[in-house]
């Protein structure tokens, strides 16, 4: 594209003279339809304001409930044995201490232009990777039920796999648009993605964080059929994975336990073993019924459930507030993931395909996590140790969160400012 205008009355003959080239047809002469000009389902061009507010609120809505839900579902945990000198806010302070960092970590991630994302994604990738074998070493990774996912840094432990999730859709967001030329061919344009992706799992499964691996897997896939792989080449990648996966589990007793417990969790041999978690978050939801039990009055918080506060953290939303709030919360997980794929689009219809591609690999990380998490406490999915982002506590996660946020809050500001006429 040429140049960007500002939509004016009659924007649509203006832009019928200026419409973007997807870089993956160029040779071919193809156009990008109208319709990938304007807001999805509205039919009408995107506003032209600094940023986008409505998202804002939808997250900072999120923060704050899960803000108060942490700290429901942790006030009593100072009765249990493990936690007998963590005093009744102690979650809760440290979870508000996790937004501001993650606040602070946004504001200044929003200043940073995507060209300079660009530029920098395969040493973010690197450091990521580097981090990853960081973590198994046992004199610097910590340790936790049995899991080495965690590297102590004084006022918080930082994740690495969080910072996994983002560096891979910058990545690949940036090999895709180093590849345009040759995504038809195998050799060249996905089989050097798949090797990286196997040294990221290989990495993953060593501490074990399995469900980490299949976000990161899930955003990979996604930007390489986003940016146009071939058809046939992206059928044959996940069927490769999903075999993996498979395999993953036939050779795991422990993965097979889990199996089996989710598929018949109220059997007695798994009721008190590998389905405990999801009996007692089936019994939670069941608790909850339309309204909840009130704010605060949740039975399975109280030692029953197991990482009520983390992974389990919707459950404990669901027997205190009801069908209708977590029906919310479903709601605008919705509306997140869908308009952070909006932007995304816009973004390749202005021809910056980097920034649209790793938009789009943002919006697989919040959806796909969301919906495991979610399916894992309503069960619907097996057993996996993921966080409800924005949600859930964690500082890893909030803090990679709220910058993933940031870059994408960036990509819409920019969007922005071509379709007034100024520069990204």
């Amino acid at each position: 594209m040429s140049g960007a205008r500002a939509i004016t009355p009659g924007w649509r003959e203006r832009l019928a003279g200026l419409l973007a080239w997807r870089p993956s047809a160029r040779a071919a002469g193809e156009r990008l339809p109208i319709r990938d000009w304007v807001s999805v389902g509205s039919g009408k061009p995107s506003a032209v304001s600094g940023f986008d507010q409505t998202l804002a609120w939808v997250v900072t809505a999120l923060l704050a409930l899960g803000l108060v839900m942490v700290y429901s579902a942790s006030v009593a945990m100072h009765d249990n044995p493990k936690f007998a000198n963590y005093s009744p806010t102690y979650f809760l302070t440290r979870q508000a201490m996790f937004i501001a960092i993650g606040f602070v970590a946004a504001l200044v991630t929003l200043q940073i232009p995507i060209a300079v994302w660009e530029k920098w994604a395969p040493w973010l990738f690197a450091a990521s990777l580097a981090l990853l074998i960081i973590v198994l070493l046992p004199f610097i990774g910590k340790g936790v039920n049995g899991a080495r996912r965690w590297i102590p840094l004084g006022v918080m432990s930082f994740q690495p796999s969080e910072l996994a999730k983002l560096s891979i859709a910058m990545y690949a967001a940036s090999y895709m648009v180093r590849k345009m030329e040759v995504k038809e061919n195998f050799v060249k344009a996905v089989w050097p993605m798949a090797v990286a992706l196997g040294v990221i799992g290989v990495l993953l499964l060593a501490e074990p964080d399995m469900g980490a691996f299949m976000v990161i897997a899930a955003v990979a896939l996604g930007i390489l059929f986003l940016g146009g792989v071939n058809g046939r080449m992206f059928l044959l990648s996940v069927m490769v994975l999903v075999g993996a996966f498979v395999l993953m589990i036939a050779f795991s007793e422990f993965r097979r336990q889990r199996i089996f417990a989710y598929l018949d969790p109220w059997n007695p041999d798994y009721a008190q073993g590998k389905a405990y978690q999801l009996t007692h978050s089936l019994i939670a939801f069941g608790r909850g019924e339309w309204f909840g039990q009130g704010l605060g009055q949740s039975i399975e918080k109280l030692s029953y459930l197991p990482e009520a506060h983390t992974d389990f953290l919707l459950a404990v939303i669901g027997e205190e507030l009801g069908f209708v709030v977590v029906l919310s919360v479903i709601v605008a997980f919705f509306w997140l993931t869908r308009r952070i794929f909006v932007i995304g689009r816009q973004a390749i219809a202005l021809d910056r395909v980097f920034a649209g591609l790793m938009t789009q690999g943002i919006g697989i990380w919040f959806g796909g996590q969301s919906f495991i998490n979610m399916g894992v406490n309503l069960g619907l999915l097996p057993t996996k140790g993921l966080t409800l982002p924005l949600l859930s506590y964690g500082g890893s996660g909030i803090l990679m969160n709220l910058v993933a946020l940031a870059i994408v809050l960036r990509v819409d500001q920019e969007n922005r400012q071509l379709m007034r006429g100024g520069r990204a």
